[in-house]
């Protein structure tokens, strides 16, 4: 292969990776009750039963195909509104009002869900293999969140997701005075982290001041979790900005994003006064470098033909991006994609060596 452009999962809409998508606000599902979801093309039906847990489950009856969603909740369990049958937590069959014995061998199947940050999560495999997505920095605290824009571009989500990491971008198009260099960790098969390893530069006077919060490296990281979701940690060393941007595709492929805005849990007056300003703060960090991506957005058809040195962390992105598991979920292919390809490995070897006889010449 001698470009970047034959992968087989980054940037293709028919390519699902296993894992935590974000489904819907939690306050959009209230208790005993029910919603339709048209979630990456498969169709749930969500509920909240007695105990208050949100759950999801395939969308329709195995008896004769009615929707659940139009069913009512009872307990713990989902009874559909057509002939009554009704489905405890776990998806079994459990009552049919015609018959005194429920002899019938039928079940829906559960997807794993989980609350976090305000939103309900779907995920998209027989049992979750990991966490929610999390920021490092605040695994082992409290958190205070608000939600920041929900918003859909018009291209894949791995192309949105490689914005953060574009260290080139930050000069040409947000005319930043530091140059960004960051460092590749891979923590999972399905989790990458890049960390910036820049001081600021004391070049000008106003650069100097600014140093002077910043005893090591200038902070600007970012957590992935299955190419999909990701976290952004900035700011001086006294007061770290944390922001989750959670993205899905939708049936075109293009992105359907909510960003969510992240602080450490204070208590009594901190909490109180500070919290929801730092969360503001964090708000209006977001939405200064959102600003200026928007446009490449909407008419960005990703294709690295050219790769360079400043390109490393997009490139290692995207080899990460293409061993990760695949599953066989909603629109687009109906079966798992071929992941012998992942063996071979040849994304170490051909993209790599794209990019070291590029950036050697």
């Amino acid at each position: 292969m001698s470009s970047l452009e034959n992968v087989r999962i980054f940037n293709n809409k028919d390519a699902i990776i296993e894992g935590w998508y974000w489904a819907l606000k939690s306050t959009d599902l209230k208790k005993n009750k029910t919603k339709h979801l048209n979630f990456l093309g498969k169709e749930l039906a969500l509920y909240r039963g007695d105990d208050g847990i949100a759950r999801a489950v395939d969308a329709y009856c195995p008896h004769m195909g009615a929707h659940l969603a139009e069913g009512k909740v009872e307990g713990n369990g989902l009874r559909c509104f057509f002939h009554a049958w009704k489905f405890d937590e776990a998806g079994k069959l459990v009552d049919i009002p015609c018959r005194a014995k429920t002899d019938v061998a039928a079940s829906i199947k559960t997807w794993p869900t989980e609350e976090m940050y305000g939103l309900i999560w779907v995920y998209t495999g027989e049992a979750a293999k990991q966490p929610v997505p999390y920021i490092p920095e605040l695994k082992e605290f409290e958190l205070d969140t608000s939600f920041g824009n929900n918003f859909v571009k018009e291209c894949h989500p791995n192309v949105v997701m490689i914005n953060a990491i574009d260290a080139h971008h930050f000069t040409s198009v947000h005319n930043l005075p530091v140059k960004v260099e960051f460092e590749t960790i891979v923590r999972s098969s399905d989790c990458i982290a890049f960390e910036n390893r820049t001081f600021i530069p004391k070049t000008k006077w106003y650069l100097n001041l600014f140093s002077k919060f910043y005893e090591n490296y200038l902070t600007y990281n970012m957590c992935y979790w299955n190419a999909s979701t990701g976290s952004v940690t900035v700011g001086p060393d006294f007061l770290h900005c944390h922001i989750i941007f959670a993205l899905r595709p939708n049936a075109i492929g293009h992105a359907e994003g909510q960003t969510i805005l992240v602080t450490k849990k204070r208590t009594g007056l901190m909490g109180f006064f500070v919290n929801p300003l730092i969360l503001w703060a964090t708000k209006q960090v977001g939405n200064y470098f959102g600003k200026g991506d928007t446009e490449v957005f909407k008419t960005i058809k990703f294709n690295l033909k050219t790769p360079i040195k400043e390109d490393d962390s997009i490139i290692k992105f995207v080899q990460h991006t293409e061993k990760q598991t695949t599953c066989d979920w909603g629109f687009g292919v109906k079966k798992m994609l071929d992941n012998s390809v992942k063996e071979k490995d040849f994304h170490e070897e051909t993209l790599q060596t794209r990019f070291t006889n590029t950036t050697s010449m």
